[in-house]
């Protein structure tokens, strides 16, 4: 996959689809790659100039030393839409990339067509923060490949994760969670300790869907409701069967929504 400089670091991403079509960005959540968005991206290539990266200290992206923060993640993506001549883009991410979505709706709105943010916290109360100090603590003990089958196990449902038939998904997730660099994985969960968005979310304009896995502990629809209020007329749709990584566990109703609302653009 191409690499380019952007922001003081060299970024791994993807282009797919055709020259001249309207752009759609897929930013991915901690410890993953840009490989999560694979059938989203199958899905939208005929019509859509699809760019998927990989956030900073993940897969083919290079990672610096942490603290992190929102700020700083997304100015990684606005300099790499400047990098890639993107001026618009509808932007859909999920939880950390959904989170820096907000960022570059909140203080970048005139560079998003549409945003869609999916399973992603939108702030960081204290028992938040606790989980991700013991997190972090279990990654400096036991490196990545010890956070794999722990972080997956939570991510999806057990039904998902205990049939036979989903075995290649997990392989992948598992394999997505302990090749993310130490330092990637620290810094970044370092900046969702420290999410600050509350009081601006309000200030995004641009057209806006909410997606969430209805089975997802961490940013499931309960959690995300408050953003239906800072955003009047906006929607949610709640992904059945699926946990936290919804476009992977029930790719086909995820896609569904999204198609459903890029079409309505």
């Amino acid at each position: 996959m191409p690499i380019v400089a952007a922001n003081g670091i060299n970024f791994n991403y993807q282009i797919d689809g055709p020259d001249g079509a309207p752009w759609i960005t897929f930013s991915n959540s901690l410890a993953t790659d840009l490989t999560m968005w694979d059938e989203q991206t199958a899905l939208l290539s005929n019509d859509w100039r699809v760019l998927r990266y990989d956030q900073r200290g993940h897969g083919g992206t290079d990672a610096t030393k942490p603290p992190y923060t929102f700020d700083l993640l997304v100015q990684d993506l606005i300099s790499l839409w400047d990098v890639l001549g993107v001026k618009r883009s509808v932007l859909c991410g999920l939880s950390m990339g959904g989170t820096t979505g907000l960022g570059i709706g909140i203080d970048h709105d005139e560079r998003l067509t549409a945003y869609i943010g999916c399973d992603l916290p939108h702030h960081s109360p204290d028992g938040f923060i606790q989980a991700w100090n013991e997190r972090q603590a279990m990654a400096k003990e036991g490196g990545m490949e010890g956070m794999a089958q722990p972080t997956a196990t939570r991510w999806f449902t057990d039904k998902f994760a205990n049939d036979p038939q989903n075995a290649v998904t997990m392989k992948k997730i598992t394999n997505m969670i302990s090749s993310t660099k130490l330092d990637g994985f620290l810094g970044c969960s370092g900046a969702l300790k420290t999410i600050n968005y509350h009081g601006r979310i309000e200030k995004i304009k641009s057209p806006t869907l909410f997606i969430s896995g209805a089975e997802d502990p961490a940013a499931g629809p309960h959690e995300m409701a408050p953003l239906l209020d800072m955003l009047p007329g906006t929607k949610m749709h709640v992904v059945p069967d699926a946990g936290h990584i919804a476009n992977m566990e029930n790719a086909d109703n995820f896609n569904s929504a999204l198609t459903g609302f890029l079409n309505s653009l």
